[in-house]
């Protein structure tokens, strides 16, 4: 399992990954979940990858190779970001259809989705959840969070927190919160955790990093946030418990 997560808002794009792929007892391992494609002063294109390995890292191979071999279609030249989020979901189909008899006559999964950020020159920022199937959905200035993987744990933080004027500092720091309180109570998402922060019309990424197990701000910004949810806890009024009392115990008749 794994948690990406992609916000929007008036002033760019944050986009962050986990890098853990499975864990147990004594087995975990990690794998990049988070690239980026930059042509500077036209584009840029981010994508989080999340489920099956195999077919995530097939796309990506794809995708890789179209622009390595510059191709006429791919993920640098087409026009819109929604043709990109269009041809990552072709490439989705097309990986799962190739080794579907495979994968279901040993019953493994082969589900996947992929988060799709970024802007092209002419168009605002722009982010999109690819779905397994190849359709996918965008974020709107009502709803400017998409997340994929273990997502359940850090959306409370999102949905409380984030709102569409806030800079985009406010973001990335809500952004990593969100996973912060996912690895909390998930074993299954763990660092490395990539982020990027794209400010809106820049056509190039001037901020990114890695955090990786045991990282001085994770650690800061956990327990800063422990702290104050234990005393945003402590201030909450008592319940007032309403008394309610059985009517006519006298008549209660005892056979």
């Amino acid at each position: 399992m794994t948690y990406c997560l992609g916000i929007v808002n008036k002033s760019g794009l944050v986009m962050a990954a986990d890098s853990r792929t499975n864990a147990g007892v004594d087995y975990i391992s990690s794998y990049k979940k988070l690239f980026e494609y930059c042509q500077p002063g036209e584009r840029v294109v981010i994508l989080c990858t999340s489920g099956s390995l195999s077919v995530t890292q097939n796309v990506m191979t794809l995708l890789n190779r179209e622009i390595k071999s510059q191709e006429e279609v791919n993920i640098t030249t087409l026009p819109s970001m929604y043709e990109i989020a269009r041809h990552v979901g072709q490439k989705i189909r097309q990986v799962q259809e190739q080794d579907r008899p495979w994968l279901e006559k040993d019953n493994i999964d082969f589900q996947c989705s992929i988060l799709l950020g970024g802007q092209i020159k002419g168009e605002e920022p722009q982010l999109y959840l690819v779905y397994s199937q190849g359709n996918f959905i965008q974020a709107t200035k009502e709803t400017p969070f998409l997340q994929i993987g273990e997502t359940k744990y850090g959306k409370p933080i999102l949905d409380r927190t984030l709102h569409y004027e806030m800079s985009l500092d406010e973001v990335a720091k809500c952004a990593l919160l969100s996973i912060d309180s996912t690895m909390k109570s998930n074993i299954s998402v763990g660092p490395p955790i990539d982020a990027i922060m794209y400010l809106a019309d820049s056509f190039e990424i001037h901020h990114k990093l890695q955090l990786r197990l045991g990282a001085p701000y994770l650690a800061k910004i956990r327990k800063l946030w422990e702290q104050s949810l234990r005393k945003a806890f402590e201030s909450m009024p008592n319940i007032e418990w309403q008394q309610e009392l059985c009517e006519d115990q006298d008549d209660i008749l005892i056979d």
